[in-house]
C-alpha cells in the first residue's frame, strides 16, 4: 500500500482521495501521536489541555475540510485556534508565536482549485519528520481519544492571525522599502490579505494583482507558475519589481523592470551577498538541493560563500539548515528558507527581503540578479522506464562519466529517479544551450534504451 504522506503533507482531489472522513481521521490520529511523551505529561501538570492551531487557503473545500479537522481535534480534547485563510508560513509563524502544542495547513499550495492536502506541523511551527506522519497514518482506524465533559476541545477564532503576522513580517526589514514600486501577484491565494498591506505598511507603493479569491480560482493562470500577468503589469505600470507569491506563500519568484524572470536561485544569490555583508549569513553558507544552477554555486565561490547541496525538497533544505545552524536555503522554484525569522520558506519574507536590499543599494533587480550567470539548462524526463535500476547500470554510469568529460568545469550533469512515477530526470547543464541539449539527448536516450520496461 502506497504512504499516505507524500513529500509535504496529505494531498488529493478534495471529495474524492482527500476526503471529511480521512480530514477528520487525520486529526484525531495527529491528536493521538502528537499529544504523548514528555509534553503531554507537562500539560497534564499544568492542568490544561493542547492547543493547536488550523488555517487554510482560500479554495473553496478548504471550509469543509477545516470543519472537519476541527472536529477531529475537539473530540480529541485539543484546544483549536480557527486562523482563517492565512498564508502556510504564517501558520508554522504562529504556532511558534504563541507556543501552541502543534498545527494544520489545509492547502494545495501551488495546485489548482479541485486539489487540496493537509499539513501537520509540531510544537515550534517545524514539519514533522517521516518516521512521525508514518505514525499518525498507523493510527488511522485505531482507537481514538475520546474524552468527555471538560476534556473535550473548544473551538475559537484566532482574531488577530493576520495582525500578528504582519507585525512579524515588519520587524525583520534591515530598512525600509521607500522609493520602490511593486507589483505584487497574489494568485487569488493566501497571500492576497496580507502581501498588500505588509509591502504598503514597509513603504513600497505598490500595485497588486490575482488578489481577489473566489474559492475556485487560486493560481488560475497567476503566480508563480503563471508569471506572464506580472510580467505585463511591471512593464504597464513601470514598476521596479514584481513579486509572485503562489497559493499558500510559501514560495517567492521576481521579475525585474523589463519582464525577465528572476528564480529562486538568483533570489537566494542576491540575499546570501546581502546577508554576508551585514554578517547575518551563517559560517558564510547557503544551503540548496542538486538542482541549484551552477551559475549559483560558482557565483557563491567567487565572494567565500560555502555552497551545502541536499536532495530534492525543502524538507531536506530544512534538516541541514538546523543541523548546520546556517541562517539561508532553498529551492530554484522560490521555497527560500530564512531560518532566523520563519520555520519554512516564506514567500511574502523574501519578497520584502529581497526589496529591502533593493532600496538599501539603490541598485535596480536586474543588476543585483547580475552577480550569478544563469548556465543553460536542459531537463529531459524519460518515461515508463525502471527508474530502480538507474544506479545499477553500467552502461548509463559510463555514459555519465564520459559526458561529465567532455563538459569538464564548464557544466554538470544529474540523473535522478522519480520518487513517484516510472521516469527518470536527466538534466544537463552548460555553458551552450546547444552543447546541454546534445547532452541531454544522448544520456536520455543511452536511459530509454538501458531501463526500457
Amino acid at each position: 500500500m502506497p504512504r499516505l504522506f507524500g513529500t509535504d503533507g496529505v494531498r488529493g482531489l478534495a471529495n474524492r482521495e482527500l476526503t471529511a472522513d480521512l480530514a477528520l481521521g487525520l486529526a484525531q490520529a495527529a491528536a493521538a501521536v502528537l499529544t504523548q511523551g514528555r509534553h503531554a505529561d507537562e500539560l497534564r501538570a499544568a492542568g490544561r489541555r493542547p492547543v493547536a492551531v488550523v488555517a487554510r487557503d482560500p479554495r473553496v473545500s478548504g471550509e469543509f475540510l477545516t470543519a472537519a479537522v476541527s472536529a477531529g481535534l475537539a473530540s480529541s480534547g485539543v484546544d483549536v485556534l480557527d486562523a482563517g485563510v492565512i498564508p502556510t508560513p504564517a501558520t508554522a509563524f504562529l504556532i511558534d508565536s504563541i507556543r501552541a502544542d502543534f498545527g494544520v495547513m489545509i492547502s494545495a499550495s501551488h495546485n489548482p482549485a479541485p486539489d487540496n492536502g493537509i499539513k501537520f506541523f509540531s510544537f515550534g511551527g517545524t514539519k514533522l519528520p517521516d518516521e512521525v506522519e508514518d505514525r499518525i497514518e498507523s493510527f488511522l482506524g485505531r482507537q481514538k481519544l475520546a474524552p468527555t465533559g471538560d476534556g473535550v476541545g473548544r473551538i475559537r477564532r484566532f482574531a488577530d492571525a493576520e495582525d500578528r503576522y504582519v507585525v512579524h513580517l515588519l520587524g525583520t526589514l534591515p530598512n525600509r522599502l521607500d522609493g520602490i514600486k511593486v507589483v505584487l501577484d497574489c494568485a487569488h491565494g493566501a497571500a492576497a490579505g496580507v502581501s498588500p498591506e505588509t509591502f504598503r505598511d514597509a513603504g513600497a507603493e505598490v500595485v497588486v494583482i490575482g488578489a481577489d479569491p473566489d474559492g475556485m480560482n487560486i493560481n488560475d493562470g497567476v503566480g508563480s507558475t503563471h508569471l506572464e500577468p506580472l510580467q505585463r503589469a511591471v512593464r504597464e505600470h513601470g514598476a521596479d519589481v514584481g513579486i509572485a507569491h503562489d497559493g499558500d506563500a510559501d514560495r517567492c519568484l521576481a521579475v525585474d523592470a523589463d519582464g525577465n524572470v528572476i528564480d529562486g536561485d538568483r533570489i537566494m544569490a542576491i540575499l546570501a551577498l546581502a546577508m554576508k555583508e551585514r554578517g547575518t549569513l551563517t559560517d558564510d553558507t547557503l544551503v540548496v538541493t542538486v538542482m541549484s544552477n551552477l551559475g549559483l554555486k560558482r557565483a557563491m565561490a567567487e565572494h567565500g560563500i560555502r555552497v551545502v547541496e541536499t536532495k530534492v525538497g525543502d524538507r531536506y533544505v530544512l534538516e541541514a539548515l538546523a543541523q548546520g545552524g546556517y541562517a539561508l536555503g532553498g529551492e530554484q522554484s522560490g521555497h527560500v528558507i530564512m531560518s532566523e525569522y520563519a520555520t519554512t520558506g516564506d514567500g511574502v519574507l523574501t519578497g520584502l527581503h529581497l526589496v529591502a536590499e533593493m532600496a538599501r543599494t539603490g541598485r535596480s533587480l536586474a543588476e543585483l540578479a547580475s552577480a550569478m550567470t544563469v548556465y543553460p539548462q536542459v531537463l529531459v524526463n524519460v518515461r515508463g522506464v525502471d527508474h530502480h535500476a538507474l544506479h545499477d547500470d553500467a552502461e548509463i554510469a559510463e555514459a555519465v562519466r564520459r559526458a561529465e568529460h567532455e563538459l569538464g568545469d564548464s557544466g554538470r550533469v544529474l540523473l535522478r529517479p522519480s520518487g513517484t512515477e516510472p521516469m527518470v530526470r536527466v538534466m544537463v547543464e552548460a555553458a551552450e544551450l546547444p552543447v546541454a541539449e546534445a547532452h541531454a539527448g544522448r544520456l536520455a536516450d543511452v536511459v530509454r534504451e538501458r531501463l526500457a520496461n
